[in-house]
């Protein structure tokens, strides 16, 4: 079927307001003066709703079992993550211009734009996934679509030992320190299960416990009963309207946490989720980027200098507020695994550092020089 037809059949359908079923299209094909058999009619049904609905041609990649990342570097170059690393698909599209129509619409259907003025997008489409999309003259390549896919079930940390992330034996510690209310920073790189983990542990949190989640976009899905969510909202056309994650913090205070979750701490409301760490809310969590559990430290002071507090300050806050670390990465075949649990401890200098309580060798943990402080800490709560 040409693209030329598909083309005038999708205009008509667009001026029409109409979705693509079968009986709208063959309307379309009639007034274009051309009756198809059924089949026909079915595939043109099929290509039209991809591209008129949904994600096109990268739906079948998002339904994928196990998919947590979908990656759109051009026409004929898209990848997806399986949870092994990102590998190259055999889907494509036609032209560069499919690519952006693609984006826009997607876009279009967060209540967000995508041109020239425009030119980068972060959005939470309906469904739940993350889009991110930028289009020249921000990308020189052309148009790039990443999307982040929500786990479609709450993990269990028997799931995750099951998976190789973890064993028995540090299962068993992640759960004490759950129980105990330790407060829990998840770091990792992109990709390395930091949402996945965090979602897990907060589903071992007593069921009596209420949970609010402070997130820039959706994605955190605890499996417990009483969790509450506050999203961060930008700015619309006009600049009005903004709505920060340390705002949401603020507010999340004022409505009896039990554990205050900040999703991903990477502004200036690191200060706000310190000092709720450092006043009594015992038990709260986030996610934090980092290459490794060492770099910790410097990424949380570098946000605090950003909302003006200086080196001292800030690493009073962490030293007194944070009790563990947990690192997440790759293994050597891509699978997302514990790299391994730290605890803080702040230096003569009084600034702090990370040292090992759980280190992951191989397949195996085994105590690091922490793991007497840790247990400390699970005694002493």
């Amino acid at each position: 079927m040409s693209t030329g037809l598909i083309d005038r059949v999708r205009t008509r359908l667009l001026i029409q307001h109409g979705d693509a079923t079968p009986a709208r299209v063959a309307a379309a094909l009639r007034a274009e003066g051309l009756v198809l058999g059924d089949d026909a009619v079915l595939d043109l049904v099929r290509s039209l709703r991809q591209e008129l609905v949904g994600a096109g041609p990268l739906e079948p990649l998002l339904l994928m079992v196990g998919a947590t990342d979908v990656i759109v570097n051009g026409p004929r170059s898209v990848w997806v993550d399986r949870g092994a690393g990102l590998e190259l698909t055999d889907v494509h599209f036609d032209s560069e211009s499919d690519v952006r129509r693609l984006a826009q619409r997607m876009a279009a259907s967060a209540g967000r734009r995508l041109d020239e003025a425009a030119a980068s997008v972060d959005a939470r489409l309906p469904s739940g996934v993350r889009l991110h999309a930028v289009i020249p003259p921000v990308s020189s390549d052309g148009t790039l679509i990443s999307l982040r896919i929500p786990s479609r079930s709450a993990f269990t940390l028997d799931d995750l030992v099951v998976s190789g992330s973890l064993d028995d034996a540090a299962a068993a510690l992640l759960r004490d320190m759950v129980g105990r209310r330790l407060a829990l920073l998840i770091s990792g790189g992109t990709g390395s299960g930091k949402t996945t983990v965090l979602s897990t542990l907060l589903g071992l949190v007593a069921p009596n416990e209420r949970i609010v989640i402070v997130e820039d976009s959706t994605e955190l899905a605890p499996a417990h009963r009483h969790v509450v969510r506050l999203q961060a909202r930008v700015a619309n056309i006009e600049g009005a309207g903004v709505v920060t994650v340390r705002d949401l913090v603020r507010q999340a205070l004022r409505m009896r946490p039990d554990r205050l979750v900040v999703g991903e701490v990477r502004g200036a409301e690191v200060v706000d989720l310190l000092s709720a760490l450092n006043t009594g809310h015992e038990g709260g969590a986030g996610t934090v980027h980092a290459n490794s559990a060492g770099d910790v430290p410097a990424r949380l002071e570098a946000l605090g200098l950003t909302a003006g507090l200086d080196r001292h300050a800030v690493h009073a806050l962490v030293g007194a507020g944070i009790d563990a670390v947990v690192h997440l990465g790759r293994d050597p075949t891509g699978r997302r695994v514990l790299a391994g649990v730290h605890v803080l401890e702040r230096g003569p200098d009084g600034f702090v550092r990370t040292v090992p309580a759980l280190v992951r060798t191989g397949t195996l943990f085994e105590p690091g020089i922490g793991m007497s402080r840790l247990q400390e800490r699970l005694g002493g709560r």
